[in-house]
């Protein structure tokens, strides 16, 4: 089983060693590693490995039965064995926008619940920008203004984004109903690893996020989608 190491809060971390457990031609197993696998809207890092006397490019990471999968692209020298000692560094740009867009995430759904009571049902994150959709919700141009406004309000308080592991019950309690789909994580799940953006907002994810909201910048909604009944979708960039 692979240790996420960026677990709780050491998602900041971009070069770290570890020890290879599995190897195929396809991808290698570390016993640790701070390559976040996807999920919860994130994509996975990529990066290097390397180890002595060869290298390779990270061109996906996901989870597989406890493991964490490697995948790899290029690859230099001989390939690795199990036991083998590697270095590995994690696309830190890449890493640091995704970063700052999934806790622009996080921001925006909560000032979106609060201000119009509309739940996030879905979210995809990139380096370039973000969607998120929310139920039920039909935004006209003065309520995407008040989202995007209320949005860089908060985040201009540079409130303290921490990462930890809260008890279940705790979480359950302290959650609002509609800010996260909490019957979607398995009951075994206990702690939960949640974020919390000041005193401003709470949610259970397992995602990657800046350490203060001053990291963000400023959040420019740029377009509106409808995807049903009582279903937009927001799209949304980040400026420096």
């Amino acid at each position: 089983m692979t240790e996420l190491r960026y677990l709780p809060d050491a998602d900041g971390v971009t070069e770290f060693e570890a020890t290879v457990t599995e190897a195929t031609d396809d991808y290698l197993v570390l016993d640790g590693t701070y390559f976040y696998p996807g999920g919860g809207g994130q994509p996975p890092d990529r990066g290097v490995l390397f180890w002595d006397g060869g290298r390779a490019t990270v061109v996906d990471a996901e989870k597989n039965h406890g493991d964490v999968r490697h995948h790899l692209g290029g690859v230099e020298g001989d390939r690795p064995e199990a036991g083998t000692t590697i270095t590995g560094r994690i696309d830190g740009d890449r890493r640091e926008r995704l970063r700052r867009m999934h806790t622009a995430q996080h921001v925006v759904s909560r000032v979106v619940l609060d201000a119009f009571g509309a739940a996030t049902v879905g979210n995809q994150v990139s380096v370039d920008g973000a969607r998120i959709d929310f139920e039920p919700a039909a935004f006209d141009d003065e309520a995407l203004s008040t989202i995007e406004r209320r949005s860089n309000e908060v985040i201009g308080q540079d409130l303290t984004v921490e990462k930890g592991e809260r008890p279940r019950e705790a979480v359950e309690n302290a959650v609002p109903e509609g800010r996260t789909q909490l019957d979607l994580i398995p009951e075994h799940v206990d702690p939960l690893r949640v974020v919390a953006v000041g005193d401003f907002d709470l949610c259970p994810c397992g995602g990657t996020h800046v350490d203060r909201l001053g990291d963000v910048g400023r959040v420019r909604i740029t377009n509106r989608v409808s995807k049903g009944e009582d279903v937009d979708r927001i799209e949304y960039e980040l400026e420096p």
